[in-house]
């Protein structure tokens, strides 16, 4: 029989057909669901909450402790959802008292060291490319795709079905659908393939097209734009889930460099 060599807490729950790595550490605290594959040399701590049929490749830490000098030991959670998988040396940090979990969505892939830091929400399908950093509280909608090696402030927030080029410094929210690149980070066009790949009508795609327009190519202010917005276009679900966004921005939203 072959020996085991991992450290399994005795009262972590483990589901069923499970598959852990030589050299790994299970904490105390943890709850892992079935199926999932947790290579060797992993780390998980205290508080993971880790779903069905996720894949944790060598080197991972999953639930560390927060980056964050207010952290003073409380009972905090880390999420990683069904289907989600974490490539080489991801470091995805519990949360503070200021959420109380970070927590990454159903589906995603979180490419080799990248940090995903304390109270970050991600939601599902995501895909984080190699190094790209999290900082504390960022928010990143379904479907974003974000370039290797970009660094995002604490507190952004980047809107579902976006495209972050590699390398960028995200210091401003980025609202929904569009590609965001350049120094500084600012509005370069639709993510148009990614919306026709995820089954958008060339209808809805220019609704998002005519409501960009509008907002980035007016000369208007950002509040004069979102209310010619409101005037002249057609009530959709699409126009109000941007002027939304847009209006509930506290960083304020890229502008464009077209």
């Amino acid at each position: 029989m072959k020996a085991q060599l991992f450290c399994v807490d005795p009262s972590a729950k483990i589901g069923n057909n499970v598959e852990i790595g030589n050299f790994t550490t299970i904490h105390e605290d943890v709850e892992i669901g079935d199926n999932t594959i947790i290579g060797s040399n992993v780390t998980i701590f205290p508080g993971a909450r880790i779903g069905k049929n996720v894949t944790i490749f060598p080197g991972a830490v999953v639930s560390g402790m927060p980056q964050d000098l207010k952290y003073k030991g409380e009972k905090t959670y880390a999420y990683v959802g069904d289907g989600t998988v974490i490539r080489e040396c991801v470091t995805i940090h519990r949360g503070t008292a200021s959420k109380g979990k970070t927590v990454v969505g159903k589906n995603c892939l979180i490419m080799a060291y990248s940090h995903v830091a304390h109270d970050c929400c991600l939601g599902d399908n995501i895909i984080i490319s190699n190094a790209v950093q999290l900082a504390g509280e960022v928010v990143v909608d379904d479907y974003a795709i974000i370039g290797g090696g970009s660094l995002v402030h604490q507190f952004s927030r980047l809107g579902k079905h976006i495209m972050v080029q590699g390398g960028s410094l995200v210091n401003k929210d980025i609202p929904p659908y569009i590609k965001a690149a350049r120094d500084p980070i600012s509005y370069v066009g639709l993510n148009t393939i990614g919306l026709h790949r995820r089954g958008f009508t060339q209808e809805q795609i220019n609704i998002i097209q005519e409501v960009y327009r509008l907002l980035y190519m007016s000369d208007l202010n950002v509040t004069n734009a979102l209310n010619l917005i409101m005037e002249v276009m057609p009530k959709s679900e699409i126009r109000d889930e941007i002027v939304e966004f847009v209006r509930s921005s506290e960083r304020g939203v890229v502008r464009s460099s077209i």
